[in-house]
């Protein structure tokens, strides 16, 4: 039988870990995987979680009793994150983003793999300690983000309907009120997506008033849904007061004038006091 060196060990484990995150896997995968001892696994993980932590990689958390184990957490520490948001925040800043009709372009950044993903695990770091049933988000240009956030946590994702679809069989539809135009949408969502009672988190890429996130949680309402919360890549500075309240965003956009071609954007006021308190004091 093939007796493998600790550095091949803990390579295998790493592409296993980042690839399922927020997944548990039971120490003795990883000692069948390898035919080594208990102790021989341990010490395995206890080197890759100090990589991880040194280089600022996530975290690998370990959880007691019968069936526990261990799974990995793609954020251990949220400053990580500040020079790719402040990298965004530039590229979003571009004048010629800039839509006729007041509209801002974001599908390049949003389509990225490589940007999404790092927005979706963004996203997904005020929920990483909680019990999360699925993502959930509105079709469709929020999709990509939300699919990343959803791969983070390690749970399914649903996507509300702006219409019904026949191959979704019977859905739930209904009508809400958007916030910022005040003209009055549809949205649906198929019954067989989303169980009973789960907990969910709300993902969309644009926030304004709130119309949009609070529609979704009525929708999440039908199906006795607990929202655990929102988060959005980028809420409006104004409306100041929006009409719902437990969200975050990651950008702020503060202002967006046409004429003069000029935006400015920001880290949202929550992820600069979190990286404050972690004590990064860029």
């Amino acid at each position: 039988m093939n007796a493998y060196k600790r550095y091949e060990r803990i390579s295998v484990i790493l592409k296993i870990l980042t690839e399922n995150p927020n997944k548990l896997f039971n120490l003795n995968y990883f000692m069948d995987l390898f035919n080594v001892a208990k102790s021989t696994a341990s010490e395995d993980i206890d080197i890759l979680k100090s990589i991880l932590e040194k280089f600022g990689l996530g975290d690998i958390k370990t959880v007691a009793g019968a069936g526990g184990g261990i799974k990995y957490i793609p954020i251990n520490n949220i400053d990580n994150f500040h020079e790719f948001m402040i990298d965004i925040c530039r590229k979003l800043e571009d004048p010629k983003r800039i839509i006729p009709g007041g509209f801002l372009y974001t599908a390049d950044i949003i389509y990225s793999p490589q940007y999404a993903n790092k927005i979706g695990e963004i996203l997904s770091y005020p929920f990483q300690e909680k019990d999360v049933d699925a993502v959930v988000t509105v079709e469709t240009k929020g999709i990509p983000i939300a699919m990343m956030c959803a791969r983070a946590l390690n749970v399914p994702l649903v996507i509300i309907r702006q219409d019904n679809r026949v191959t979704e069989g019977s859905s739930v539809s209904i009508n809400y009120v958007s916030g910022s135009q005040k003209q009055i949408k549809a949205m649906s969502l198929s019954r067989r997506s989303l169980e009973r009672n789960s907990k969910v988190v709300l993902i969309d890429d644009f926030m304004k008033a709130g119309g949009t996130i609070k529609g979704m949680i009525e929708l999440m309402n039908e199906f006795d849904a607990e929202v655990l919360g929102a988060g959005v890549m980028i809420a409006t500075k104004e409306p100041e007061v929006k009409v719902v309240k437990n969200y975050f965003s990651i950008f702020t956009l503060v202002e967006m004038n046409e004429d003069k071609e000029t935006i400015k954007m920001e880290i949202s006021d929550w992820l600069m006091y979190n990286m404050h308190k972690n004590g990064n004091n860029s």
